[in-house]
């Protein structure tokens, strides 16, 4: 017995409405759990169970080494051939800002909906543009940095390069409380070497004076989005929100960012999907 044409139809509107159903969750799994492509990132998250003090909360899940979470808590970071002390030390709270931020750039896994290309329409190297911190983590970065000193605004560019000073890392890895030793064994980090290099540091352009955190961010949307050149944003929303991401959170609680990262990597797609599903649509409804 043969199948009447609205038989057919309606057996194919079904498909469509599962395709509804089902087309969001398979492509946003692309943006989830993933690592940015970077000299610095992993090629993929996977568990890591030493990570250094800060960016201890990614040792599930993360896309940073070791290795790198322990050049994230230098006062001279080499991840950005960058000085936090461009301009003096900053106050131990607002520095230990600054190393979560950075744990957060370097071990989440849960910033695919916001990377993109370094160059449009490149495929190599890639950065995060965008991503939405939380109301609080904000305030309270801006908060604990408010009385440092800084030059600029914008810390990725427009920087004087000279020579810098010779770099001991035994010596830094003493001051950080590790062993220097190279041994193996929980707890103990292996030095990149123990000898001395030279490094090019960023130095304050001339005829910009060293002057309060408050007079080059006047609000906390200021410090979040303007200190990396909009790498992030800051988001109306808190914490718990589910639409909002946290730069930290506690390493014996279960991240709150994978719940995020969900949300807006459906959004992102809705727009392609708005158009390719109803498009498929009208194919149907006007086949002979």
């Amino acid at each position: 017995m043969g199948f009447s044409l609205w038989q057919v139809m309606a057996q194919w509107w079904q498909i469509l409405l599962g395709l509804w159903a089902v087309l969001p969750t398979l492509a946003g799994d692309k943006l989830l759990s993933v690592c940015m492509n970077s000299k610095r990132h992993k090629q993929e998250p996977g568990p890591e169970d030493e990570l250094y003090q800060e960016c201890r909360p990614w040792e599930d899940n993360a896309c940073c080494t070791r290795s790198t979470s322990w050049e994230a808590h230098l006062e001279e970071p080499l991840l950005f051939n960058f000085s936090m002390m461009h301009c003096g030390l900053l106050t131990p709270a607002c520095r230990k800002h600054f190393i979560q931020a950075i744990c957060f750039h370097e071990c989440s896994p849960n910033l695919g909906p916001w990377i993109q290309p370094v160059v449009p329409n490149g495929q190599e190297e890639q950065r995060v543009w965008g991503v939405p911190l939380c109301q609080e983590d904000c305030e309270d970065w801006w908060r604990a940095c408010h009385s440092s000193l800084t030059c600029k605004s914008n810390w990725l560019h427009g920087w004087d390069w000279s020579e810098g000073e010779w770099i001991n890392y035994a010596l830094v890895a003493l001051r950080l409380g590790e062993a220097a030793r190279g041994s193996e064994g929980k707890g103990q980090w292996k030095v990149r070497s123990p000898f001395s290099i030279p490094t090019e540091k960023k130095h304050c352009p001339a005829h910009e004076p060293c002057l309060p955190f408050s007079y080059h961010f006047p609000t906390p949307d200021d410090l979040c989005e303007k200190i990396w050149n909009n790498t992030f944003k800051a988001s109306p929303e808190r914490r718990n929100s589910g639409r909002c991401l946290q730069k930290w959170f506690e390493p014996t609680l279960s991240n709150p960012n994978v719940e995020v990262a969900l949300h807006f990597a459906g959004s992102a797609l809705a727009p392609q999907l708005s158009y390719t599903l109803p498009a498929f649509s009208l194919c149907l409804l006007f086949h002979p």
